[in-house]
């Protein structure tokens, strides 16, 4: 899952990401509102982790524009404004979930993967498909209880696909969720994974759509 982390506190965001990269998340870091209103609302992110307390533009402001122009990606808003009537603002805004600083990086990766799922219309923390269990919290894919051995990206290819099940994902969509701004994307790549997922899970599962991408098919 590729996640915008919208925190201008340098240490709190070099926190933050460390612990969502080693969750499996692909994190862009931004600390400046104005770009991070830009970001939001040009690229396809997952998630965004957003602070209120921003320079040069306000959170709740950034997630009210967001909103007004559609972007609906799920929205976990940290600060340190414990108030309620703002928690209650930012609700009505839009958000997804609230999370008050100080708070323990093991809460906030809850939250966040809750609110994923239930954007894309999952409650628990895994996912089931074609005889396979998904295990968010483990990072962990089994079948028939037998854990399933998956590199780092491995797993986050199968994880969106099956988050997205019943979805044609293209290759570029996957690469732009799997891999940093700064790695040297190319469509081999994806072609790669996908062919070793495969090996893995067998071809019948991650199914191949010519010209368009990639898809999980959705439960019946």
């Amino acid at each position: 899952m590729r996640v915008l982390l919208a925190e201008d506190d340098r240490t709190l965001s070099g926190l933050i990401e460390t612990t969502l990269t080693s969750a499996a998340f692909l994190v862009d870091v931004e600390g400046d509102g104005e770009i991070i209103h830009y970001r939001g609302d040009t690229e396809d992110f997952d998630a965004v982790l957003l602070d209120l307390g921003l320079p040069s533009l306000d959170g709740l402001t950034i997630l009210k524009r967001w909103r007004k122009a559609g972007r609906s990606m799920p929205v976990l808003i940290l600060t340190a404004r414990d108030q309620w009537e703002e928690r209650v603002e930012a609700i009505e805004a839009g958000a997804d979930d609230y999370i008050v600083k100080p708070f323990r990086m093991e809460e906030m990766i809850a939250r966040l993967r809750a609110v994923l799922r239930r954007a894309n219309g999952h409650a628990g923390t895994t996912i089931r498909f074609a005889g396979y269990v998904l295990d968010h919290r483990r990072m962990q894919l089994s079948r028939e209880g037998i854990p399933i051995e998956l590199t780092p990206q491995e797993y986050r290819v199968l994880s969106y696909l099956a988050l997205h099940r019943g979805e044609v994902i293209s290759q570029l969509r996957l690469t732009e969720h799997i891999y940093s701004q700064d790695f040297e994307r190319n469509s081999n790549s994806i072609e790669v994974l996908v062919g070793r997922l495969r090996r893995r899970v067998g071809a019948e599962v991650i199914k191949t759509k010519r010209g368009f991408g990639y898809y999980i098919e959705a439960d019946a």
